[in-house]
């Protein structure tokens, strides 16, 4: 696997924080003394298991390096009847197939130990298998078709975690795949028919109010019902993208929850959502209810100009190289730019429609257009529900989000004499919760 994690750090899609995590794991078992102990360490140390001292002058501690988990844990046991106080580095250990957990299945109890449980996340690693299998067998697919998904070279299989679950799905889960693997050699590059490793996409931690917040700890996160109760799923979600949890941890402050939040200063959730809300929509209803005033129903069918097809072009480019990279705050950004970009367009090229003729109206409307439409594809992944209300008024089918004809204008997707649905005064696309007004 050292080979594999290698590999990884090479490779664009893949955070530091993943290849980082792993490798800490696959390190050789050492132990960490702090400095001012030292003499302590050296009046035992021949009673230890064999091992390397390594010297680290920058660092408030030295550390011991073991060939063996057997023997760190052994010098471990020593050097704390010793009162030398360390701590042990990641290193991989035996799975924890029991434990303590009420939730968890009922072990067989052994003579003379308390009753445990069984943990149940080692099923969690093939349980997306197991869903494949089962969802392709109650549509009447073949038994085998759930291997396009899971063992093809042609597909690909991304995961999506959290920073703590790196070990199970980054450490444990290549191996078991590994270990079903035919050939005799195990690898990380498996032929194709052999179960592919997934592409592991980890954030780092979300803190609720500066802290760490778990359902086993002391500090509760907030439930998805409560957060409804204040916001809009496509403004959630439009923060917490736009957090950059791929490099950091960062802490979600959400004012109605936060108890030190000032009564005049902005929510940081509603903030990141007022780009589609108050901007965007200003551009879609500007589009339409100037088209409606002076060309009726008529969707403009003449090509943007050269400028506006160029920068639709870079950003369609930028958002897709930092997609692919997962590097979804830079997304955010590039959508951030264009549609105020596009905002300034409109107030620059509309600001007085009456003084346009038709031919110069009509491209000017057309330039619109089509960075509504740029805009909408970006964003259809982030916010589905306006973006889909946005189409249903172009009275489009959903080849309109398809990346095989991501540069095309609207006409494009449209027949002859094609119309768009009325728009009503006032009518939002993008909307604020209820209790922001």
């Amino acid at each position: 696997m050292k080979d594999w994690v290698e590999e990884l750090k090479k490779r664009k899609d893949i955070r530091p924080v993943v290849w980082k995590t792993i490798d800490e794991f696959l390190k050789a078992p050492v132990i960490y003394i702090k400095r001012e102990l030292e003499e302590k360490y050296m009046a035992i140390k021949d009673k230890l298991p064999a091992h390397e001292y390594i010297e680290e002058p920058k660092k408030p501690s030295f550390t011991i390096q073991f060939d063996k988990l057997a023997d760190s844990d052994e010098a471990h046991r020593i050097l704390s009847e010793n009162g030398i106080r360390c701590r042990t580095g990641k290193t991989l250990v035996p799975f924890r197939l029991t434990g303590n957990i009420e939730w968890g299945v009922p072990a067989p109890t052994l003579e003379g130990e308390e009753p445990l449980t069984v943990w149940v996340w080692p099923e969690s690693l093939w349980a997306p298998i197991s869903f494949t299998q089962a969802y392709l067998e109650s549509k009447g697919a073949d038994e085998n078709e759930w291997k396009n998904y899971w063992c093809s070279k042609e597909a690909q299989v991304i995961q999506f975690i959290g920073q703590d679950n790196i070990y199970f799905y980054g450490i444990a889960e290549p191996a078991m795949w590994m270990a079903q693997q035919a050939a005799a050699e195990k690898t990380a590059d498996p032929a194709d028919g052999e179960l592919q490793l997934p592409v592991i996409c980890a954030n780092h931690h979300i803190l609720f109010l500066d802290k760490k917040a778990s359902s086993s700890g002391a500090v509760k996160p907030p439930m998805a019902d409560d957060l409804l109760n204040y916001y809009t799923p496509e403004q959630l979600r439009m923060h917490w993208l736009g957090l950059g949890l791929g490099q950091r941890s960062v802490s979600f402050m959400p004012k109605p929850m936060n108890p030190e939040a000032k009564e005049d200063e902005q929510d940081p959730v509603v903030k990141d959502g007022l780009l589609l809300s108050n901007v965007y929509n200003r551009m879609i209803r500007t589009a339409f209810y100037t088209n409606q005033k002076r060309f009726g129903d008529k969707l403009p069918r003449v090509a943007p100009e050269e400028d506006i097809l160029a920068a639709g072009k870079k950003a369609v480019l930028d958002y897709e190289r930092h997609m692919s990279r997962f590097a979804f705050h830079q997304c955010t950004y590039v959508l951030d730019s264009y549609i105020r970009n596009g905002s300034k367009y409109m107030a620059k090229a509309l600001g007085n429609p009456d003084e346009l003729d038709d031919g110069q109206l009509t491209q000017a409307l057309s330039n619109l257009f089509y960075m509504i439409r740029i805009a909408a594809i970006l964003l259809h992944p982030m916010a589905p529900f306006g973006t889909e209300k946005l189409r249903e008024y172009l009275q489009l089918d959903k080849r309109i989000w398809s990346w095989e004809t991501v540069f095309e204008p609207l006409d494009y997707f449209a027949e002859e004499g094609h119309t768009l649905k009325f728009l009503p005064p006032r009518t939002d696309f993008f909307t604020r919760h209820e209790s922001q007004f």
